[in-house]
């Protein structure tokens, strides 16, 4: 009898074998080298935009209301002249008691401090915390400046008669924010706000920034728009700007 000679393509069972089970032929179970990079530069696009979103929008929630402030306030600040404002005037007196005003005699001149005492009855008078406000001392008065966000304020004690005035003066909420926006006259903590705030919009358009360079190969008109938001402002400067 002829011996049959034939082989599955599957390589399950061969004839001349006398038909016993013969497994297929080994395969390589790692992926090309062009495939396995193809793979991990997809897996490095995805790690990246994943972290990229995530920083975007968390920096985009917290500038959101602080960018929705200043953009307005740069309108404003910009057409300042433009936007009427009448100041209101708060003026308030008190008579210094004779105990203190004898103390008020004997102090040099200078700049410093008022004195506990003395900042303790402002506070009760007119409800301003003067304690450790630097204020000028004259021979003929106390004078103790009280900038403001949005207006001025000062008081000043005559150190003859004891005789105090404190004035305050408001040009209103545009005036504020206006202030708020320059940081004029606002404290420490209102600047390290601010300090804190452009961090976060520098995070915001950093990433926004990389994001666009991922998503650019899709969208041909990204980088033209993003040079003309650096080229227009840049010509303007320069060419009416002198």
């Amino acid at each position: 009898m002829l011996q049959r000679g034939f082989e599955e393509d599957g390589g399950a069972l061969r004839a001349g074998d006398g038909g016993r089970p013969v497994p297929p032929p080994a395969r390589d179970a790692r992926p090309a080298p062009a495939t396995a990079g193809r793979a991990r530069a997809r897996g490095s696009r995805s790690f990246w935009l994943k972290h990229l979103h995530q920083w975007h929008w968390v920096s985009a929630a917290l500038c959101l209301v602080g960018m929705l402030l200043f953009a307005a306030t740069g309108i404003t600040l910009n057409h300042a002249a433009d936007i009427g404002a009448t100041p209101r005037v708060t003026t308030r007196t008190a008579t210094l008691p004779s105990g203190l005003l004898e103390g008020l005699t004997a102090e040099p001149e200078g700049k410093r401090p008022l004195s506990a005492p003395l900042a303790a009855w402002v506070a009760r008078e007119f409800g301003v915390d003067a304690a450790g406000r630097a204020a000028e001392w004259s021979g003929a008065d106390i004078y103790l400046a009280l900038p403001r966000p949005g207006g001025d304020g000062w008081i000043s004690i005559d150190r003859e008669t004891g005789e105090a005035t404190h004035e305050v003066t408001s040009r209103g909420w545009i005036a504020i924010l206006n202030d708020l926006h320059k940081g004029r006259d606002t404290g420490p903590a209102w600047r390290w706000f601010l300090d804190a705030f452009a961090a976060a919009c520098l995070i915001f358009c950093l990433t926004g920034l990389v994001l666009l360079h991922l998503h650019a190969g899709g969208r041909p008109a990204t980088w033209p728009v993003v040079g003309l938001g650096l080229v227009a402002p840049l010509v303007l400067a320069l060419l009416f700007i002198h």
